[in-house]
């Protein structure tokens, strides 16, 4: 045994200077740019990267990697970050993420370094295309923004959408656009406050649900923290410490909940690890508020994981005997096992969970699995294709192939133009659960939580969507919109004359339908519209113009939002092309109306409206300008307060909506509409009232519970705009609407009602 270690412990050595060679061989003489500080700086972070490439690499790929870092840096070397380092350390950072925490190859390390050269500087596509081939260039182009689209109804989201599509070719486009973004996450320190809000904003919104459909839960769980850092500062940092405080009281339970399962383990023949992690601090701040308990009684702050080294063969079985020890050790909560190893997720996350009462009646979750297992649960799609040839994971591969699959057809079906429509429709399914139901010959198809009868219709085939007439589930008829559950087995009977309706967008939840069922609507609409073009120049012969010169003014003048939408309307006559006689007159090849030739004299361009809240000297500042020149109000959906972090979102129809940082439509707005973001600051508030709604909850000890409750914010100087309460089993929740000054003011408020034994939580509502 000893000699096996020896030999073995000398084969590592060899390997290990083998490497050492190989890197120092591509980083001979880099060609740095700069002076002689940067050019330290850099070598570091690029030696940094060639020691995270751990397989031997041919000489190709140094020589690519080499002129790919040469290339960058030297396109880069008058940029800087925000932090003042040389802006050629991101880029290489976020190759080493690829390889580090993603487990992407010697490719994605080149794309990861040239990821900004064609967007930030001189170089072209074409000589990255020349230099590195057609591979490289075309996941460089997917990672590039697209330029000129200052007439986009979003950029935003036309720039995601690009991104998202680059799928179809390669999905490392999406795995280095994760990596770039956590990078960007991990030194936004020094960047503006309203561009830190921004950036979380749309992370929130369409990178962590990504994140979680491509696996990458690590990712997902520090983009996370880190959004939440932003735009909940005070209650990240005080879950924060918390942990800190309770981190060796619970290392002291976790070895002690794990020694009673060790030596049952050990019998059992089979290598493992134990380890516990704690939850992420925006899990358990979801805790706190769903649960409506404070952080000292939220038992499972962490979870233990068990990760056993089996053949893969072996694995399912051995993942159970475990369970079986950990069951016969502490008992189980029946309704909490979760098998994701006989059905894996649609991402590909394997692992079985089991929560059991440890010590001290306290809850703990254990996970289960192999180390293949916890491989694919950090990294996600990359280790899948790490593990796709080996024996027995076909049927896993599988799964995370047809996700894949069902992704590129949605993006494959998304209608020209409308970028903002197609990633509200991909963003709300990455998140979402899923149900296994099976066909009649009982294939099984894995649909999103909340999927109905006619999602599934359309999940087999578009043309068996559009033509589904009757469904039957477990050989019962059931409406469209009936909501799949796990187990169903679902019938479609179509008829050639069906055709979806408007009314169908309604009935589906997946991005697949939504888009073909559009794309229909808009097949009846075209004709639709080549009919109503018909009845249109029989109208405007009588002005002897043609229709294409005066269609889309037209369109406006009756407010459609385009000619198709207009010339559809004429078709089913819900146009009244009276007004034309009336309204206009021809001048050329134009219809013009005739109100519009009549002189007016020139007057003084009308004076903002001025809101009941900006009356004397401004509250808040938008964009450094006072805001007494906008027309703005606070939006009621998270009802800012002084002293919060917000921003400005201009309407469409004028005005600006001040909202908070933390308002649940930051993500959406910020992700895709941007361009409209203003940079919002509270100027004087001195004079100013606020309204804030709290949400309380506790222990109903009977008619005393709203008396004390309003004393207390009575006491306070707290002007009650609405309460309202209901109880039941014994408990209470109640709200209110409460006027408060500022932040500070808030936070004493919900202090006081905090102090009363009774009172499980006081937070404010989202």
């Amino acid at each position: 045994m000893k000699e096996e270690k020896s030999k073995s412990s000398t084969q590592e050595e060899q390997a290990s200077a083998h490497h050492d060679d190989q890197v120092q061989a591509a980083h001979e003489s880099p060609a740095i740019p700069g002076g002689e500080e940067d050019r330290v700086i850099i070598s570091r972070s690029y030696r940094n990267l060639l020691k995270s490439l751990k397989n031997n690499l041919n000489t190709e790929d140094h020589n690519n990697i080499r002129a790919a870092f040469e290339l960058a840096a030297q396109a880069h070397q008058t940029q800087r970050r925000k932090s003042g380092e040389p802006y050629i350390t991101h880029p290489i950072e976020v190759a080493r993420i690829c390889v580090e925490e993603i487990g992407l190859g010697p490719t994605a390390v080149i794309c990861a370094l040239l990821h900004d050269v064609v967007e930030d500087t001189h170089i072209s596509l074409k000589e990255i295309h020349d230099q590195f081939g057609d591979k490289i260039a075309r996941i460089v182009d997917g990672l590039t923004k697209l330029d000129g689209l200052h007439d986009s109804e979003s950029p935003q989201a036309e720039n995601l959408s690009k991104v998202l599509k680059a799928m179809l070719f390669d999905v490392r486009v999406v795995l280095i656009k994760m990596a770039d973004r956590l990078h960007n996450l991990r030194t936004i320190k020094n960047m503006a406050q309203h561009k830190q809000l921004k950036i979380a904003a749309e992370t929130s919104f369409i990178y962590t649900p990504l994140a979680h459909r491509l696996g990458l839960y690590a990712i997902k769980n520090e983009f996370q923290d880190i959004c939440f850092k932003i735009t909940h500062r005070e209650d990240y940092h005080e879950i924060a410490s918390k942990l800190a405080e309770s981190k060796r009281a619970r290392q002291v339970y976790i070895d002690e909940f794990t020694r009673p399962l060790e030596q049952s383990l050990k019998d059992l023949g089979i290598p493992f690890e134990i380890v516990g992690r704690p939850k992420s601090i925006f899990s358990i701040y979801n805790k706190i508020k769903t649960k409506h308990v404070p952080f000292e009684d939220i038992y499972d702050l962490f979870a233990v994981r068990i990760v056993l080294d089996v053949k893969t063969e072996q694995e399912k079985s051995a993942c159970w005997q475990v369970y079986s020890i950990v069951t016969d050790t502490y008992a189980p909560i029946t309704q909490r096992i979760k098998d994701w190893i006989s059905i894996p997720k649609a991402n590909g996350y394997e692992s079985l969970h089991a929560t059991v009462v440890g010590p001290e009646g306290r809850y703990v979750e254990v996970q289960i699995r192999s180390k293949r297992m916890d491989d694919i649960a950090e990294r996600g799609f990359a280790a899948h294709w790490k593990y796709k040839g080996i024996e027995g994971t076909a049927t896993r591969a599988n799964n995370y192939e047809n996700w894949l699959g069902q992704v590129r057809e949605s993006l494959e079906n998304e209608e020209p133009g409308n970028a903002v429509e197609f990633l509200a429709d991909f963003q709300s399914n990455l998140f979402a659960e899923e149900v296994h139901v099976f066909t009649p010959k009982g294939a099984m198809k894995i649909l999103p939580d909340g999927a109905t009868a006619l999602d599934f219709a359309f999940s087999i085939h578009s043309d068996i969507g559009c033509t589904c007439r009757v469904v039957r589930v477990n050989n019962r008829i059931v409406p469209f919109t009936y909501r799949l559950e796990n187990g169903d087995q679902i019938e479609i009977i179509t008829d050639k004359n069906q055709k979806p309706s408007e009314d169908w967008l309604q009935y589906v939840v997946t991005s697949k339908a939504k888009n073909r069922i559009r794309s229909a609507l808009k097949d009846v609409k075209r004709e639709q519209a080549a009919y109503g073009k018909e009845i249109l120049e029989r109208k405007l012969n009588a002005f002897k113009v043609p229709v294409e010169d005066n269609c889309d003014m037209l369109a406006k003048f009756y407010g459609f939002p385009n000619r198709m939408e207009f010339l559809s309307a004429i078709y089913l006559e819900s146009v009244d092309l009276k007004k034309i006689s009336k309204k206009f007159k021809a001048e050329g090849i134009h219809l013009v109306e005739k109100k519009s030739l009549e002189e007016r004299p020139p007057g003084r361009p009308k004076s903002p409206v001025i809101g009941k809240h900006n009356a004397g000297k401004p509250e808040v500042y938008l964009n450094g300008e006072p805001g007494n020149l906008f027309k703005y109000s606070f939006a009621n959906c998270c009802n800012p307060v002084a002293g919060d972090d917000i921003f400005g979102f201009v309407l469409v129809q004028g005005g600006v909506k001040i909202h908070r940082a933390a308002c649940p439509n930051a993500g959406n707005l910020y992700a895709q509409h941007a361009h409209r973001i203003l940079k919002a600051e509270w100027g004087n508030i001195a004079k100013t009232d606020f309204l804030a709604d709290v949400v309380i909850n506790g222990i109903d000890i009977g008619s005393g519970v709203i008396s004390q409750l309003t004393n207390t914010l009575a006491d306070l100087g707290i002007n009650i705009r609405s309460f309202s309460i209901s109880g039941e089993g014994g408990y209470f929740e109640g709200r209110v609407s409460m006027v408060v000054a500022n932040t500070d003011h808030l936070q004493q408020a919900l202090l006081a009602l905090k102090k009363f034994d009774w009172v499980n939580s006081a937070t404010r509502a989202d």
